[in-house]
C-alpha cells in the first residue's frame, strides 16, 4: 500500500475523542509534495498514525469564507502582529454539505481558540443574527472588544484537505493542497504545495522535528492572509512574501 491508503483509518468521532484541539498551538509548513510525501511515508511506516476516513473517503473538499470590514481590521492586525487578534470565517465542508461559524482568537499564552457554531450551508456568506451573538460574546470574554462595524464576506478559499492522527499522542496534522482563492476581483490558483499544520496542546513534538530533520522549517501564514494579498496587490504583505511568492510566483 502506499500514500493515504497506507495508513490505518479512524472515524471522526475517534478523531473528535483524540485530538480535538479546539485550544491548541498551529505549527505550519509549506512544502514541495516530494518532500511532504517523505513526511507522510515516514509516519505511515511508524504505524503509530491514521487518517481520518469517512465513508471510505479520505480527502475532502473545504469552502472557507472570511468576514472582515471594508478597511480590512483583521488582515491588518495579522500583518502586525497584534496580539489581540481574531479571525471571522465559515467552513463549509462540501463533500457532506455540513457547515460552521468559527471565531479565532489568541489564548492567554498565544494559542488558538476556536470557537464555533454549527450552521446553514446556505448562509455560509453571510452573518446570521444567532452567529453575531455568538461573535459578540466571543469577542467581549477574549479581549473585552465590541465586533467592528462593516464586517462581512471578503473573500473564499477552496481547498483539498486530509488529516493524520496519532490518537496515543493527541496529535493532529492537517495536509491542504490545490489552494484557490475566489474573490470579487477574480480568482488564483495556487503553485502544487503542501500547506501542512501540526495541532497539538504544544509545539515541537516528533512530528515537528522530523520535519526540521528535513530541512523544513515553520512559516508564519494564513490561506487568508494570502488569499488578501494575492487579489488585492496593493495591499502590504510583508510577513508573508516568501510564502507569497512560493505559492504565487509571478502574481
Amino acid at each position: 500500500m502506499s500514500g493515504l491508503d497506507a495508513f490505518a483509518g479512524i472515524g471522526l468521532e475517534e478523531v473528535v475523542a483524540a485530538a480535538d484541539l479546539q485550544t491548541r498551538v498551529d505549527t505550519k509548513y509549506l512544502l514541495a509534495p516530494v518532500v511532504y510525501r517523505r513526511f507522510r511515508d515516514v509516519l505511515a511506516a511508524s504505524g503509530q498514525w491514521a487518517c481520518l476516513d469517512i465513508g471510505g473517503r479520505r480527502r475532502f473538499a473545504y469552502e472557507s469564507v472570511y468576514f472582515d470590514t471594508p478597511d480590512l481590521l483583521t488582515y491588518r492586525q495579522h500583518r502586525q502582529g497584534r496580539r489581540r487578534r481574531f479571525k471571522v470565517r465559515t467552513r463549509l465542508y462540501a463533500d457532506s454539505g455540513e457547515c460552521a461559524f468559527e471565531v479565532k482568537v489568541k489564548g492567554a499564552r498565544q494559542d488558538t481558540v476556536k470557537e464555533r457554531l454549527p450552521y446553514r450551508a446556505a448562509d455560509a456568506a453571510r452573518i446570521t443574527p444567532e452567529a453575531a451573538d455568538h461573535l459578540a460574546r466571543t469577542l467581549w470574554e477574549a479581549y473585552g472588544m465590541r465586533v467592528p462595524a462593516g464586517l462581512a464576506a471578503r473573500l473564499r478559499t477552496d481547498y483539498r484537505r486530509h488529516t493524520l492522527v496519532n490518537p496515543a499522542a493527541g496529535v493532529r496534522i492537517t495536509c491542504d493542497e490545490e489552494l484557490r482563492c475566489v474573490s470579487g476581483a477574480g480568482a488564483v490558483a495556487s503553485r502544487p504545495l503542501s500547506l501542512v499544520e501540526v495541532k497539538s496542546a504544544r509545539p515541537g513534538g516528533p512530528a515537528d522535528r522530523l520535519l526540521w530533520a528535513m530541512g523544513a522549517r515553520p512559516v508564519s501564514v494564513s490561506k487568508y492572509c494570502l488569499a488578501v494579498a494575492v487579489l488585492a496587490p496593493g495591499m502590504r504583505a510583508n510577513p508573508w512574501a516568501k510564502a507569497l511568492h512560493e505559492c504565487f510566483p509571478g502574481v
